[in-house]
């Protein structure tokens, strides 16, 4: 019976492997090309029999600033969005005030706005702020777009906290800010990871306000600095793929070690 259901699902499995395969095939393509010193990536052999490293040495000593930029202001975005969100959605898991309905179907509406329509908002009034240009105002920009996600995202888990350990603190004459600090935020661990893991994934592979917002060479995240590169490039597809490697690296690296954060905090607003 046991050999008779694995025969079953071998088909299944067998067709999740090719899926998986298709999926992961240009994540292997952008190594493999990243490994070989010139041409295309059509033209390009499907296992680097001869791999060097000048591709990674040349993205390295042009690439560098760019990539720190990228880290700063992703950096900056989860504390500017979890700074907001974190208190926003603990109110609206608990405090039932007028309006609340509308403002939580505008984060819904937030999410659906194209990001070049917020971009070219945006632009004009930094223009007039003095924040084109410049790390704090790419920071405010990607924060626009994670803030409203980061707040959906803990409210949903905060609901599924019993008030009684809010109001457990409270009989002690803790404050309704000590109640949250103590007792809630630790808690809402979970989502608090989550929310910041995709607040940093926004800001770190955000194109749409970086090519707005920015009108110089002085402030460059690497998603420019891949756009600008390829266009001086074509031709050497070596760096260039070297460059999207090592920007993909702290993304990989975050989902590993955050991965089952993730998982408890996008589904355990949903069990109670």
């Amino acid at each position: 019976m046991q050999r008779t259901s694995t025969l079953r699902q071998l088909p299944y499995t067998l067709l999740g492997l090719v899926f998986l395969a298709l999926m992961l095939f240009p994540v292997y393509w952008m190594v493999n090309t990243s490994f070989q010193g010139g041409g295309t990536a059509a033209s390009s052999s499907f296992f680097p029999t001869d791999p060097t490293f000048d591709g990674y040495r040349r993205a390295l000593s042009q690439q560098t600033g760019n990539l720190l930029t990228s880290l700063v202001v992703a950096i900056g975005t989860v504390v500017v969005s979890l700074a907001i969100a974190t208190p926003a959605a603990y109110a609206l898991s608990r405090f039932r005030l007028r309006g609340m309905g509308v403002f939580s179907f505008g984060l819904l509406i937030a999410q659906m706005i194209p990001g070049i329509v917020i971009a070219n908002s945006l632009y004009s009034l930094f223009n007039d702020v003095g924040l084109l240009n410049s790390v704090p105002g790419l920071v405010l920009a990607d924060a626009t777009h994670a803030v409203p996600f980061a707040i959906l995202i803990m409210t949903a888990f905060m609901r599924s906290i019993p008030p009684s350990l809010a109001e457990a603190a409270r009989v002690d004459g803790a404050g309704h800010f000590r109640a949250f600090w103590s007792i809630i935020v630790p808690v809402s661990r979970n989502a608090i990871v989550t929310a910041g893991l995709f607040s940093f994934l926004f800001a770190w592979s955000d194109f749409i306000f970086a090519l707005t917002l920015t009108t110089s060479d002085t402030v460059k995240p690497i998603t420019l600095g891949i756009y600008d590169y390829l266009e001086g490039n074509v031709q050497s597809w070596g760096p260039v793929m070297a460059t999207t490697v090592m920007s993909s690296v702290p993304a990989i690296i975050l989902l590993v070690f955050a991965q089952r954060f993730i998982a408890a905090g996008a589904l355990g607003g949903a069990v109670k």
